[in-house]
């Protein structure tokens, strides 16, 4: 599942393929979010999305981020935390 952490306006705009919008602001219902999926973060460059990550890698979720952000994104640069392999 592919989260885009950036604003509405943002996200309209324009945003990955399939992407759902959950504002950064809005990440307090991890809750909602099902267990049993890995989530990819994105945001503007990169930040917002690493720190998000790590949220929700502490409440047990499997969660990569785009180092970058959006506008860096090229289809290779995914962060894999050690302690996950890759995107299945």
């Amino acid at each position: 599942m592919i989260i885009d952490l950036r604003d509405k306006e943002e996200y309209e705009a324009s945003h990955f393929d399939g992407a759902v919008n959950i504002p950064y602001e809005e990440l307090d219902i991890f809750e909602a979010l099902p267990a049993n999926k890995t989530f990819v973060l994105y945001c503007d460059r990169g930040s917002a999305s690493l720190l998000a990550a790590r949220e929700l890698m502490q409440r047990g979720y499997r969660v990569k981020s785009v180092v970058g952000g959006f506008h860096a994104y090229k289809g290779t640069n995914l962060y894999f935390p050690a302690e996950h392999s890759k995107i299945k």
